[in-house]
């Protein structure tokens, strides 16, 4: 028999309770608590995703004994502090993306995790899809020959601008980048591997936050990746890798493909790759077979990574002037 492995959920907004649903697909998880800053909230949610206690702090969710992993849901800003504190008690991680505002802070969280010798992970669910699996087989399959060119954006127009949403309010880590680009850069980095230098451009808005960016990657063999994310504009949300011998069509949604479409001289295929229930459980079998093995890290997702994406993101967010509360010019977000 399985040994169940006992989640906690920190946040209860809306990708807390779609966690919630893809968690309950996973044989050997068992959802037993939530927290929220407001008790009642805690409580409202609980009930709702069928956790079996409600914590009114991180803090109580942290010394929560029958809690093995914390998915830490909570803004941006937010991801850094709790997840320290989380790892801090023993307790293994998986955070939602970003990791972190900044490199700096992603290498806090990274000592965080191997000074308690506990397991954290990105929450970058993509690289779990079966699509995204399925895509690895076809590139290391060399079925587009070498990769040379990787397109993608991820974006849509938020049409009012509400100064104290997430995705528009600095204090929570808001703004196009690190919201959406990171789908765009994590298929780059995916396919092309880390990238030997950036040139980016973005447009702030009135809160400062960026509302539309775009950046070209320059990788090793001369390979480029040119990602855009916007959240006042509307993109195509489609990717496509061109090879010396082919390409790979991805549809909307490029993070979450269901399907994408091989093009060879030989004529077209498409690779069917649906996902079950909304996806999120995929990166949750990642956790659990890590944590089988003994693993701290994941080697699809591993904390190098996550730093060598959060130091593209560092370097955009310098070329276009997009700094967090407490950041200096140097860069360093706390």
């Amino acid at each position: 028999m399985s040994i169940r492995i006992r989640w906690g959920i920190a946040a209860t907004g809306g990708i807390a309770r779609a966690f919630a649903q893809g968690l309950a697909l996973v044989d050997d998880a068992a959802l037993v608590a939530v927290a929220s800053r407001n008790e009642e909230r805690a409580r409202e949610f609980a009930s709702e995703v069928g956790a079996a206690r409600a914590h009114g702090s991180y803090a109580a969710l942290a010394a929560d004994t029958d809690v093995d992993v914390v998915y830490v849901a909570s803004p941006h800003s937010r991801h850094h502090d709790d997840a320290v504190m989380f790892l801090d008690a023993g307790k293994h991680v998986l955070c939602e993306k970003p990791l972190a505002l900044s490199a700096a802070q992603v290498r806090e969280m990274a000592e965080a995790a191997r000074r308690s010798g506990r397991f954290l992970m990105e929450a970058l669910w993509s690289r779990f899809l079966p699509a995204y699996v399925e895509l690895q087989r076809v590139l290391e399959e060399d079925a587009i020959g070498r990769p040379q060119l990787v397109e993608a954006d991820f974006g849509f127009r938020v049409p009012d601008v509400d100064p104290t949403h997430r995705l528009f309010d600095l204090a929570q880590g808001g703004g196009a980048l690190l919201d959406l680009g990171i789908y765009p850069l994590n298929l780059a980095f995916m396919v092309l591997g880390r990238p030997t230098g950036v040139r980016a451009f973005g447009t702030l808005g009135a809160t400062g936050a960026d509302e539309q960016t775009a950046a070209v990657l320059q990788h090793d063999n001369g390979a480029l990746g040119v990602v855009k994310a916007a959240i006042r504009t509307n993109l195509t949300c489609t990717a496509r890798i061109t090879g010396t011998s082919g390409a790979v069509a991805i549809p909307a949604f490029m993070h979450c493909p269901q399907d994408f479409v091989v093009q060879t001289p030989a004529g077209e295929q498409r690779i069917e790759a649906p996902m079950e229930g909304n996806g999120l459980h995929h990166q949750v079998l990642e956790v659990h077979r890590c944590l089988g093995a003994g693993l701290t890290e994941s080697p699809v997702m591993p904390l190098s990574e996550s730093l060598a994406l959060a130091t593209a993101m560092d370097d955009i967010r310098a070329q276009i002037g997009l700094r967090y509360p407490g950041e200096t010019a140097s860069g360093g977000a706390r």
